[in-house]
Formats: structure tokens, C-alpha cells, sequence
């Protein structure tokens, strides 16, 4: 695929004319030609296989679109999920062999049997998949089941982050330690985990980043609201809601809606928290601390430190 640097009249900067694919990326267009290849060739049993391999894997991506964005770092111009079908593919293809062959001689296959499946693979081949490569952490392998929490250790310093798998939609709540960063994903973004095999990589894009940047977390805006990312550090909790509903950072909520947050800091430690830099007044009742707040009518970031003893600022 080679990248172009101009577009005749009459172009499309994306899209399929007259055998060529046209694909914006990062505000670059490229052009790639596509094979004309007879329909007889898409009909072998080799053709039908490596198709049903390919809608198992889109299945699996889109199921996990919501994790590999905050655990995989992109190549060039790609997508987090497509830099994770090139470190897994080989694995991938070999693990859902035989339930491709199952798809292509006319059983349904489920979201249910592509996971079971990829999971009894990664027990039998432990440091086969990755479910985290994400730049100055080390990676993590899959070894059974996706689990319900991905710990990152970065290559240098004690540094910590948790990513709360959640692709059904589910919220986990978790106590963080001494200088761990707890990053939790969009709960908002539509995830469906259904047969049709869409692509993942063609899904609304939402970045989730942690580690350097004090685990915090944005989600994409797809209703037009304005999102609010949260950030919380320490060796508290806390927990933001909004008319009785649990908030993670990257949901969308419509301006003026009225925002509390609750923090339970460690014993003899002192919370506080800000709103796009603004101080959130936090009140305390038998060691538990309460505030509130306006969503602003634009994308607004709350920080929450859960153990400062000295002010804003001490992260512990």
C-alpha cells in the first residue's frame, strides 16, 4: 500500500474506485490495488477456511475491543487491534482451526465456543498469545481464560497499572495499593459481542492510556455529550456516580448533570480532588468524604487523590 500525496478531482479519500482502495489515516490518504481474482478462487476449501478463520478472529476482536485499546500500542498508522491480530495471528489461526472447519461445514458457532476455544489453546500454549503490549510495559500472555483484571509492570521503576476488563459492559471495582494506578474502561461505548463478525478495527476509537500519564483514562464521544475522564491515585477508594448510577472514567453525561463522589482515604490521610484543574469541595462524616459538582458542557477531567496528608499533589 503506498501512501499519496495528492487526490485528482473526482476522488474519494477513502473508499473502493475502480479497483483501488483509497484509506485515510492520521490525515494521510493511501492507495492500494486490489487483486481480480476469478469467484472460483473464494470457493476452495482452503479459501472457505481461512474465511471462517478470519470471522472468528473479528468476533474475538470486537468481544476485547474495549480492553486491547488501553493494552496494545499501535504500529505506525494502524489500530491497537490491528497490531494485535499481527502478534497473534499465527496463534490465532491455529487455535480456531478445527472450529472453523465446524463453521464452514454449516454449524453455528457462538461468541461462547471462539472464546472456550482460544482459551483451551493458551492453557496448552502459554506464551503463544499476548493480551498486552503496551509501550514501556511488559507484555502479558494469555494462560487460560481472559481474565478480569490485566496487571502492566513497566520495564523500569515500580510503576503499576490495572486495566479492568469489562467488555460486557459489567463494572469491577477494585482497591488499589501503595502507587498503583487503577485505569477502568468506557462503559459506555456500544459493545456487542454478537456473530456477525464486523471488524473491531472499524469500531468508534476511544484512547485509554496509563502508567506515565497518572492512569488516566478518555473515552471517545459517540452521543455528542461531553465525556468525563477520572483519574484517581492513592491508597484510597473512591467512586463518582450520577443519578444513582456508578460513573468509570469515559462516560458521556450531559452538561449540568450533578455529579458525587465519594472517597474513603486510608486511615489519617487527608483526600482532595479537582475538576479541570478547579478544586472539588470534599466534606467529611465518620471518615468518609463527599462532594459534588456540575458536568461542565464540554470534556472535563476529574482528578481524585484518595491519600494525601500535605494537599493536592502527594500521590504516594
Amino acid at each position: 500500500m503506498a501512501q499519496i500525496k495528492q487526490i485528482g478531482p473526482g476522488r474519494k479519500t477513502s473508499g473502493t474506485i475502480d479497483g483501488i482502495t483509497y484509506v485515510t489515516r492520521g490525515g494521510k490518504t493511501y492507495a492500494r490495488s486490489n487483486p481480480i481474482m476469478p469467484a472460483s478462487a473464494y470457493k476452495t476449501p482452503a479459501a472457505l477456511k481461512r474465511q471462517a478463520i478470519f470471522k472468528l478472529i473479528q468476533m474475538h476482536l470486537k468481544y476485547h475491543l474495549r480492553t486491547i485499546r488501553q493494552t496494545f500500542t499501535p504500529k505506525g498508522n494502524g489500530t491497537p487491534t490491528n497490531r494485535y491480530y499481527s502478534v497473534n495471528a499465527k496463534a490465532l489461526n491455529l487455535a480456531l482451526a478445527d472450529v472453523a472447519d465446524r463453521l464452514v461445514a454449516g454449524e453455528d458457532i457462538s461468541l461462547t465456543d471462539v472464546e472456550a476455544t482460544i482459551s483451551t489453546y493458551a492453557t496448552a500454549h502459554p506464551t503463544s498469545i499476548r493480551i498486552a503490549s503496551l509501550s514501556g510495559y511488559q507484555e502479558v500472555f494469555l494462560t487460560g481464560e481472559w481474565p478480569g483484571t490485566i496487571t502492566l509492570n513497566a520495564n523500569g521503576g515500580d510503576s503499576t497499572v490495572i486495566i479492568i476488563v469489562a467488555e460486557n459492559g459489567t463494572t469491577t471495582t477494585i482497591t488499589p495499593g501503595e502507587g498503583t494506578t487503577v485505569v477502568v474502561p468506557n462503559q459506555n461505548e456500544n459493545q456487542n459481542g454478537g456473530n456477525n463478525g464486523s471488524s473491531g478495527s472499524n469500531s468508534s476509537s476511544g484512547s485509554n492510556t496509563g502508567g506515565n500519564t497518572g492512569g488516566s483514562s478518555t473515552g471517545s464521544d459517540t452521543t455528542g455529550n461531553p465525556v468525563l475522564t477520572i483519574s484517581k491515585t492513592g491508597s484510597g477508594t473512591a467512586s463518582v456516580t450520577a443519578g444513582g448510577n456508578a460513573v468509570n472514567s469515559g462516560a458521556e453525561l450531559a452538561a449540568e448533570t450533578e455529579v458525587s463522589l465519594s472517597v474513603t482515604p486510608a486511615t489519617g490521610q487527608t483526600p482532595t480532588a479537582t475538576l479541570n484543574g478547579n478544586t472539588v469541595e470534599l466534606t467529611e462524616s465518620d471518615g468518609t468524604y463527599t462532594g459534588s459538582f456540575q458536568m461542565p458542557s464540554s470534556n472535563a477531567t476529574l482528578v481524585v487523590n484518595t491519600g494525601s496528608t500535605e494537599g493536592y499533589g502527594d500521590t504516594n
